[in-house]
């Protein structure tokens, strides 16, 4: 586009002519009572005393005009100000100052539509572009500049307790209403930039602030317009809201090459090619979900490189293919689009939000188009003769007959059949537990044949699959590797350890299978995959999120620790095994290495469990553990929850430098600089008081003294602020 449309700009224009030099009544060029201005007018404005600026009504539509000031020495005659709401009057409007002091705006029919303030004495529009009211004390009563639009002049201040202390982006160039771009000054002191979701009503977290605005002073500049800087430098990149469509309306894409753009995708056009934010839509019929008559022969995906449409995915999938990603979305009636990158594969459905195209994002979509927009529906099957329908009853009436003879023999055999299959193992019986005993080959089927791979460990498949009951509902089986030594006292292991346990932050075991070599076990599905995928993807997630995840998972160890009828050492707290849920809520998962203690027990023996970088050093020192190792783990995790980065992460490519997140948080929390841990992240930044203190309570967790370790009820209460944070000492001299 010719022109940047919704994006507020912060441009540093300093004309030399604009600046005032007074502002002394002399700069006054006074409307005094009885002025007026309609639209009928050949010269329907008034100008300031050096011809810099006019008011008055400006031509937008053929019947439309705007009340406003602009720049009246350059041929564009910029707008930067207007009034009465950003709405249009008609031909025959006019603006007046009573003899009795009214200052107001009427509409052809004489109705009035705005008045900022009565007892005005004159009014005077400076050479600043301020309009000015001003009573017979020359006293002001109202200016434009305590109202902003969309534009912000020399000289003129945005107070934190005016009125309007913000400007709003128009919604497009020639059209003045509110657009979704806010700048806006908080009451820190704090200028941030933060976008309307759209077409909702409410704020996205700003994407972009600072602490001072600083213009360039003692420079001559020419009377053209200049832009010094634009913030961000691509919109399209920073703005990605879990509500709203995003930079551009639903269903389309973004671009930035030195302006926004937005488009649609092959095979979806504009809603209103004359307004691109209400989004494309879709120009061909959508896929039937009829199983009877599938439609996957009539869609292809079609490829876009560097393309994404983040927020709008529904499932999520690793260590998979393209074609395998593909297949899965055209055999997907609901399936619109997919996202492929580096073996990760996002099915998203519409309407897409967030798209954007850009070479930083790497990956590809496959858009689910229809073949040559066929229309195509199943054959409808030819009318028979009359004799030949007689023939087909007979015949009709006898198969009938025996395909109900033999469903009812078939439903006996399977009934007879799981009594015998459903007897679980003698373990299972001694726990008591409210779980479903499921036979191999139901689970076989649920699963698909076992062939939606949801994650690998290294001695269990973890597959998604969907069961029937009073409702549908999907799961997660984990289908355990019995050739492998010591793999069915994992199995049993997990069945002990998650199989008594009932909280909201650990994923729920619902049913086992036991059948000879194959071991089982059925979890509720988590739609939103690990806290590794949500940590380390190419989008930070944000930071009231993290904050949130840490107190879940530290409450969900707590639990294990403390509350359960049996206490249980996780052993392999890490961001592969923290779960996500349909509301991003942590689930703690995956009990293959957990540890049972007896009540009066606080410390076992035991072979050395875990994962490198997350393991606690005794461990390694040939002596009892106890709950505290999971607390060590925790404090690893806990960093990268406030970090976003792996406990060990490369930071040149070429030389393989590595650093170990542990020792950079103690660094920085030494040198009074937890910032450098954030980086730049704004919502943090305005948190840092509770980032520091999530830091020391991480620096506590990970002391290589156990003794010195909280313990996870007391890290939940130092999270929250509920007792006080000491000092920590460096976490390798304990």
């Amino acid at each position: 586009m010719a022109i940047e449309q919704h994006l507020v700009r912060v441009l540093l224009l300093v004309l030399l002519s604009l600046l005032p030099s007074t502002t002394n009544a002399e700069n006054y060029r006074n409307m005094s009572l009885g002025f007026s201005l309609t639209t009928q007018q050949n010269n329907s404005w008034w100008t300031s005393p050096s011809g810099d600026f006019a008011f008055g009504f400006q031509q937008i539509e053929k019947d439309g005009f705007l009340l406003a000031i602009w720049f009246n020495k350059i041929a564009e005659r910029s707008i930067v100000w207007y009034a009465n709401g950003q709405k249009l009057v008609g031909k025959g409007s006019k603006v007046e100052l009573t003899s009795d002091g009214q200052f107001w705006l009427k509409d052809p029919n004489g109705q009035q539509i705005w008045n900022p303030n009565n007892e005005v004495a004159h009014v005077a529009l400076l050479d600043t572009g301020n309009l000015v009211l001003v009573n017979q004390r020359s006293v002001i009563k109202w200016q434009s500049f305590d109202h902003p639009t969309d534009t912000i002049l020399p000289g003129q201040i945005l107070l934190e307790e005016s009125d309007s202390p913000r400007l709003v982006s128009r919604y497009l160039e020639n059209n003045f209403t509110s657009g979704r771009f806010h700048f806006h000054l908080r009451r820190d002191g704090n200028l941030v930039l933060y976008t309307q979701h759209f077409p909702l009503d409410s704020n996205n977290s700003p994407y972009w602030s600072t602490q001072a605005l600083c213009l360039s002073q003692g420079e001559r500049w020419s009377k053209n317009w200049t832009v010094s800087s634009i913030t961000p430098s691509n919109i399209c990149l920073r703005i990605t809201g879990d509500q709203g469509s995003g930079a551009c309306g639903f269903n389309s894409y973004c671009t930035h090459d030195e302006a926004k753009e937005c488009h649609c995708p092959n095979g979806y056009s504009f809603i209103d090619p004359n307004d691109v934010m209400k989004g494309c839509k879709q120009d061909f019929a959508s896929q039937g979900c009829d199983e009877a008559f599938p439609e996957t022969h009539l869609f292809d995906m079609y490829e876009m490189q560097n393309t994404e449409w983040p927020k709008s995915e529904y499932e999520y999938y690793q260590s998979v293919d393209e074609y395998w990603c593909r297949q899965n979305c055209l055999e997907d009636c609901f399936c619109a689009a997919a996202t492929f990158k580096g073996g990760e594969c996002w099915k998203m459905k519409q309407p897409l939000s967030n798209g954007r195209l850009d070479s930083s994002v790497g990956g590809k979509t496959l858009i689910k188009m229809r073949k040559n927009n066929s229309t195509l529906k199943p054959d409808i099957l030819p009318i028979k003769s009359h004799s030949s329908n007689s023939k087909l009853i007979i015949i009709g009436s006898v198969l009938l007959s025996t395909w109900v003879l033999l469903n009812l023999i078939l439903a006996c055999l399977a009934a007879f059949r799981n009594s015998k299959v459903r007897k679980p193992s003698q373990f299972i019986i001694g726990m008591s537990m409210n779980l479903t005993s499921y036979t191999h080959e139901e689970l076989s089927k649920a699963t698909n044949g076992f062939r939606q791979v949801l994650g690998h460990g290294a001695f269990a498949t973890v597959y998604k699959g969907k069961i029937s009951g009073v409702e549908e509902k999907f799961i997660a089986v984990k289908k355990i590797d019995t050739k492998l030594s010591g793999r069915d006292e994992e199995f049993k292991a997990e069945m002990n350890a998650i199989g008594q346990t009932n909280h909201r932050n650990l994923v729920q075991l619902i049913g086992f299978c036991d059948e000879g070599e194959h071991k089982l076990l059925v979890y509720e599905f988590m739609s939103n995959g690990s806290l590794a995928n949500f940590l380390f993807g190419a989008q930070r997630p944000r930071w009231y999120q993290r904050k949130e995840m840490a107190l879940e998972i530290a409450r969900g160890l707590s639990y294990l620790h403390d509350e359960c009828r049996t206490r249980i050492i996780h052993c392999d707290i890490k961001p592969q095994n923290i779960l996500l849920d349909h509301d991003y809520t942590a689930r703690i998962s995956d009990f293959g290495l957990a540890k049972l203690l007896k009540l009066d027990q606080t410390r076992t023996a035991t072979a050395v469990r875990g994962t490198k970088g997350y393991v606690a050093p005794e461990w390694f020192r040939n002596i009892p553990v106890s709950v505290k190792v999971d607390v060590y783990s925790y404090g690893i995790l806990l960093l990268e929850l406030i970090s976003c980065k792996n406990n060990f992460h490369v930071v040149n490519a070429e030389s393989d430098d590595l650093i170990i997140l542990a020792d950079l948080a103690y660094d920085s929390f030494k040198d009074g600089d937890v910032r450098a841990l954030v980086e730049d992240e704004v919502e943090a930044l305005d948190d840092i008081k509770k980032v520091e203190r999530y830091v020391m309570t991480a620096l506590w967790c990970i002391q290589e003294d156990p003794s010195l370790r909280p313990t996870m009820k007391k890290v939940s209460l130092m999270l929250q602020g509920s007792v006080d944070v000491p000092i920590p000492p460096d976490p390798t001299s304990s």
